[in-house]
């Protein structure tokens, strides 16, 4: 751990205690991850505070192990070629687009579909509830779309490097390995109904590319170094 850089190092402690925070505070009947996970923004526990503070909460501890895997992985690596500052400007905002992708992707649903009722029905576990309340129930959690941000900043800055990702048998370039990865999400986000922010992910690749690419032609060939 103490040889991590600054940013890897704290982005990893500060994730953990979060998670760790929060099954305590549940215990006491406290749901953090209510309060800080990002609602719909036309719900009435959404504010605006939580595009930053649901990248720091987690489902469950597969949740959290790989997406921090995905940090130690790639973001020790960025961190080192960008520097800190750099490093976690990219990595908030990634996660911060993302954010902004999930409440458009959320938007296009109620307006589409989910405004033309007064209620929704979840079943024999849920009931019938008032469509108000369902729209607090749609909440996002996670620092997936920042970790599929650094994922994207890995394939660009070394798409030629050799990976070894189960279960394949052969390695694969970091360039490939993040194409189909991307691929793979708008595959399943079309498919929709597994209750994972798909497009979140996507829009954490989309906001990493545009400010990678601002930052290219911001420095022209050079490798942006901070």
């Amino acid at each position: 751990m103490n040889n991590l850089p600054t940013v890897t190092k704290n982005l990893l402690i500060i994730n953990v205690l979060c998670f760790f925070g929060m099954l305590v505070a549940k215990r006491y009947g406290i749901d953090v991850e209510n309060l800080l996970g990002l609602h719909f923004f036309l719900a009435s526990d959404f504010n605006l505070s939580q595009l930053i503070s649901y990248m720091f909460m987690h489902a469950n501890f597969q949740h959290i192990f790989f997406n921090m895997f995905a940090v130690w992985m790639f973001g020790r690596v960025l961190e080192q070629v960008w520097g800190p500052k750099r490093f976690l400007t990219y990595y908030l905002i990634c996660g911060i687009g993302a954010g902004l992708i999930q409440e458009l992707v959320q938007y296009l649903e109620y307006a589409f579909t989910l405004s033309n009722y007064d209620s929704v029905n979840l079943g024999i576990a849920g009931g019938i509830i008032p469509m108000e309340e369902y729209l607090n129930m749609m909440t996002t959690v996670g620092a997936s779309g920042a970790v599929y941000g650094i994922l994207l900043a890995f394939g660009m800055l070394f798409p030629n490097s050799q990976m070894f990702i189960f279960p394949l048998p052969f390695p694969i370039k970091a360039k490939y390995f993040v194409i189909g990865y991307a691929v793979l999400e708008l595959f399943l986000g079309l498919g929709g109904g597994d209750g994972v922010a798909h497009f979140a992910h996507l829009g954490g690749m989309l906001f990493g590319l545009i400010l990678i690419i601002y930052w290219r032609k911001k420095n022209g060939n050079q490798q942006f170094y901070s």
